[in-house]
C-alpha cells in the first residue's frame, strides 16, 4: 500500500481552515469544550496517521481501538466504492445483498449456534438491543454489569457502564446492577493466585444473583476482555463460571465484543480463548475497523426463535446500511485471505507481549503488563510494592502528560486512560512496526520515571 498523494480533505479545507472550523462548530465527545485542542488528521494509511505539519504517528491507539485492518486498506475501500455506485443506501426492512453477505460472513465466524445477526448503527445501541431482545426474552428487567466496564453512551448502555462516565449519566432507571469482575492485580477478593480470584469472584457473582433474586434477572453483560476499562483477560474458569450460573438460573449470557471482537485478542472472538459460548454477542468497531459505522448484536437460536412469530418492537433507520455492509464484507474476506487475525496473535506471542515484559523488567513504574493479540496494557504504578498508580481513578495526572508528550513527539499515537497505557496497533501491524512502537515507549517511560524521581 502507498500513502495518497492527496485526500479529499486536504482538497476541501487546509489544516489551519479545519481547526477553525473545528473549533468553532464542532462539540466534541466526553469533553469540557473550551482547553480543547484537537489534533488535525489530513491522511491515514496502514499502521500511521498524518498530522496537519505533515508528521507521521504511528497508530498505537488504532483510533479507539477500531481500525482492526488499518487505515485505507485498498480492499475495503474498493469495497465501499463499489457498493456506492451500485446502490448507496435501502431501508432495512428491504433485503439487500450488502447486508444478506455480512451477516452470512459474520455467522460463519461465530460460535456455533449464533446464526442470526441484527445490524446496528454501533457499539451503545447493539447493547441496548441486546438487552432489550434478553428482557423480552425472559420477561424479566434486571441487567448484571461488572465496575469496571464500558458499554456505551447510550442510556441503557452508560448505565451498564461501570466507569466514571456513568456517573453523571445515571438516574437509576435502567435495572442495572454492578458487581465486581475478577482482576488478581488489584483484587476486590484480596486473593493471591488466579485460582483464588476465580473461586471468590464467582462466589461474589452467585451471592449478588441470589440477593437480587434469580427470577428478576433478564441477562448479565461481560466485556470477553474489558477493553476502556483495563484490558484484563478473566482468570482461567471464569467465564464458565459465569456461563453456568447464567445456565442454572435461566439468565441471558451476552458477551460484549464491541472492542475485543473481529482480531483483537487473535481470535474472530475473545470468547474462543475461554471455551464458551454465549447467548448474544454484540460486535461493532473490528467488523468494518469504522470505515463506514456499523454494529450489531449475533443471536442464539433460541432468542432468534422468540420473535419469529412475535414482533421485536426495536429497529433502526440505518441496520445493515450497505456501505458498511459492504465494508464488513470486504474485511472480513480480507482478514480471512491475508491472516490477518493470526497475524494478531502472533505479534501478541511473539513481539508485542514479549517486548512489554522486557520493559516492565528496566521500568519500575510498570506494575503489570496484560494482554491477548494486539490488545495489551501497561498498568503504571508510583510504587510497586503498594500499586499506587500514577493518576488517580476518573482523572490524568502531570506523570500521565508527560508520557503522551514523549510519545507523539517520538512519533508515536499513543492510547491512555487514568494510569494506564493501552498498547493496541491494528492487527495488521508488522514486527517492524511493533518494534518501533516499544522502542517510543521505551523512551516515554524513562520520561515519566524521570518525571516521578522513581528508577
Amino acid at each position: 500500500m502507498t500513502l495518497l498523494e492527496t485526500t479529499p480533505t486536504e482538497d476541501l479545507l487546509s489544516p489551519e481552515e479545519t481547526y477553525r472550523l473545528d473549533r468553532e462548530h464542532v462539540f466534541h465527545s466526553w469533553s469540557a469544550q473550551g482547553p480543547l485542542r484537537p489534533m488535525v488528521i489530513t491522511q491515514a494509511q496502514g499502521s500511521y496517521v498524518w498530522d496537519g505539519d505533515g508528521k507521521r504517528y504511528l497508530d498505537l491507539s488504532s483510533q479507539l481501538v477500531n481500525t482492526n485492518i488499518g487505515h485505507q486498506h485498498p480492499a475495503v475501500v474498493a469495497g465501499i466504492v463499489e457498493q456506492a455506485q451500485r446502490l448507496c443506501t435501502i431501508a432495512p426492512q428491504h433485503a439487500n445483498a450488502a447486508r444478506s453477505k455480512a451477516a452470512q460472513l459474520i455467522a460463519e465466524v461465530a460460535p456455533a449456534g449464533l446464526d442470526t445477526v441484527f445490524f446496528t448503527n454501533g457499539g451503545a445501541d447493539a447493547i441496548e438491543h441486546a438487552v432489550r431482545m434478553a428482557r423480552l426474552h425472559t420477561g424479566r428487567y434486571k441487567v448484571l454489569s461488572t465496575y469496571r466496564s464500558y458499554h456505551g453512551g447510550t442510556s441503557t448502555a452508560v448505565n451498564l457502564t461501570g466507569d466514571p462516565r456513568r456517573w453523571p449519566n445515571d438516574y437509576g432507571s435502567a435495572g442495572a446492577v454492578h458487581f465486581f469482575g475478577p482482576f488478581l492485580y488489584r483484587s476486590p477478593f484480596h486473593a493471591t493466585t488466579e485460582a483464588e480470584e476465580t473461586e471468590r469472584a464467582l462466589a461474589h457473582l452467585e451471592q449478588l444473583i441470589a440477593f437480587e433474586g434469580p427470577a428478576t434477572i433478564a441477562a448479565l453483560v461481560l466485556e470477553t476482555v474489558p477493553g476502556t476499562a483495563g484490558i484484563m483477560p478473566p482468570p482461567p474458569g471464569y467465564l464458565a463460571g459465569v456461563r453456568e450460573l447464567c445456565d442454572r438460573h435461566g439468565i441471558v449470557y451476552i458477551a460484549d465484543e464491541v472492542m475485543a471482537g473481529f482480531g483483537r485478542t487473535g481470535r474472530w472472538f475473545a470468547v474462543e480463548h475461554f471455551d464458551v459460548v454465549p447467548d448474544l454477542i454484540t460486535f461493532a468497531k473490528g467488523v468494518n475497523s469504522g470505515y463506514v459505522p456499523l454494529g450489531g448484536v449475533i443471536i442464539s437460536d433460541p432468542i432468534a426463535a422468540t420473535f419469529r412469530d412475535r414482533p421485536f418492537p426495536g429497529g433502526l433507520t440505518y441496520s445493515g446500511h450497505p456501505l458498511a455492509c459492504a465494508a464488513a464484507v470486504a474485511t472480513i474476506t480480507a482478514m480471512r485471505e491475508e491472516g490477518i487475525v493470526e497475524n494478531a496473535d502472533r505479534i501478541g506471542r511473539e513481539v508485542l507481549g514479549p517486548g512489554l515484559r522486557e520493559l516492565a523488567e528496566r521500568h519500575p513504574v510498570v506494575g503489570e503488563v496484560r494482554g491477548l493479540g494486539v490488545f495489551w496494557a501497561l498498568d503504571l504504578v508510583a510504587d510497586r510494592v503498594t500499586k499506587e498508580p500514577i493518576a488517580p481513578y476518573g482523572g490524568t495526572s502531570e506523570a500521565m502528560g508527560v508520557l503522551v508528550k514523549s510519545c507523539k513527539a517520538n512519533g508515536v499515537l499513543p492510547f491512555t486512560n487514568y494510569h494506564r497505557l493501552h498498547v493496541v496497533p491494528p492487527c495488521t501491524v508488522t514486527d517492524a512496526e511493533a518494534q518501533e512502537g516499544l522502542a517510543a515507549l521505551d523512551t516515554a517511560l524513562a520520561a515519566v520515571e524521570d518525571h516521578l524521581g522513581i528508577g
